[in-house]
């Protein structure tokens, strides 16, 4: 039994992106600390196995789909509610980043999915749980945002861009849904993921040496932080983006 076992005991939650990386080390935390959870993804077969590494359906319900799909986002928090009850935590992990280099190159629809994706389907996440009662139960939200939207960074400069409006979108959100629903963010730096492999693949050491931590996140570094944020224990905490990042935004050195 871990620390923290019990904590979300009789929460269910919907954690977006969560086939692999960052988004099932969050389901793995959740369901650790008590939580049922939905998950969510673009691949059915991930989906499966994310499934039975959390323990099987008495645990997790998978609902393939895009995020960006509001179809996907009503089917998913309706098939989430019949297994598990209603869902009173949000998750939204799900983004992409499909483009490197200068803006000024920049394709426009590339920069249009971008914000469909990290931005305009978090809101749609939290407006379908908010049409399904948590407004009203109480609940709680949070977002996976990047240090890359609180600081220039180049190369990803459009993504940083898109999580800058995804940190004001949960502050402007907390301020709305208050008292009744908290909102909150994780800023993480570069973690271990193969989202994140290109920027630290072939010179981890070197990418390292810029942490005063000495060393690149884990999934579960942000799996840490969001179950917090989810928990009672941050029960007085909203509209906050909560920096994750081993130091490194202190150097100055993020982008």
């Amino acid at each position: 039994m871990n620390a923290y076992s019990g904590r979300l005991a009789e929460r269910v939650a919907i954690v977006t992106g969560a086939s692999r990386g960052i988004g099932l080390a969050i389901a793995q935390r959740l369901v650790a600390e008590g939580a049922r959870v939905g998950l969510t993804a673009r691949h059915p077969e991930a989906l499966a196995e994310a499934v039975a590494a959390l323990g099987g359906s008495a645990y997790a319900v998978a609902v393939p789909g895009r995020s960006d799909d509001p179809e996907h986002r009503a089917q998913a928090v309706h098939q989430v509610s019949e297994a598990f009850g209603p869902v009173d935590l949000l998750v939204n992990n799900t983004g992409i980043n499909p483009v490197y280099g200068p803006l000024i190159g920049l394709d426009p629809a590339a920069a249009r999915k971008i914000l469909d994706v990290n931005v305009v389907a978090t809101l749609g996440w939290v407006q379908e749980v908010c049409a399904a009662g948590m407004t009203e139960r109480g609940g709680c939200v949070v977002n996976v945002s990047s240090i890359a939207g609180l600081t220039p960074s180049p190369g990803i400069a459009f993504y940083g861009v898109s999580k800058a409006a995804l940190n004001h979108l949960t502050a402007s959100l907390a301020v709305e849904l208050g008292p009744t629903v908290r909102v909150n963010a994780v800023a993480p730096g570069v973690v271990k993921t193969r989202f994140a492999a290109a920027l630290y693949e072939g010179r981890e050491d070197e990418a390292a040496a810029r942490y005063p931590l000495g060393r690149l996140g884990l999934p579960q570094d942000v799996a840490g932080a969001v179950a917090f944020l989810a928990s009672d224990d941050a029960s007085w905490i909203t509209g906050q983006t909560i920096v994750c990042d081993g130091g490194v935004s202190l150097t100055g050195r993020a982008g």
